[in-house]
């Protein structure tokens, strides 16, 4: 599945709480939101450059990287992968928007 693996790749570059929500028949612009969390703005841009690049060595089409430097949301399809600034992550706090608790998984629990 796609966003375990974006899930993956984002721990591997030590993502801060990687988290995976599915947001099947929530929305029509996705089926999973893969969230993850970085201590700095160049973090913010190395991860999504890392997952990107990643992707686009498995031939999964390419990314738009033109990323605000607090919040990185790339669309990879069916799956929506954000990368946030810390505190920004918290102000957002988009798993309790779209979560309603059987939909949410930490990464470490999707295994």
């Amino acid at each position: 599945m796609l966003a375990e693996s974006v899930a993956r790749l984002l721990d591997a570059k030590k993502a801060k709480d990687v988290t995976i929500v599915d947001i099947k028949g929530k929305t029509i612009i996705a089926d999973y939101f893969v969230i993850a969390s970085a201590s700095s703005t160049t973090a913010v841009r190395a991860l999504v450059d890392y997952v990107c690049e990643e992707l686009e060595k498995r031939n999964i089409p390419a990314c738009h990287r033109d990323v605000d430097p607090k919040w990185a949301a790339i669309d990879l399809g069916g799956v929506i992968m954000h990368v946030f600034y810390d505190e920004l992550r918290e102000f957002y706090s988009i798993e309790r928007l779209w979560a309603d608790g059987t939909n949410i998984k930490r990464f470490k629990d999707a295994d």
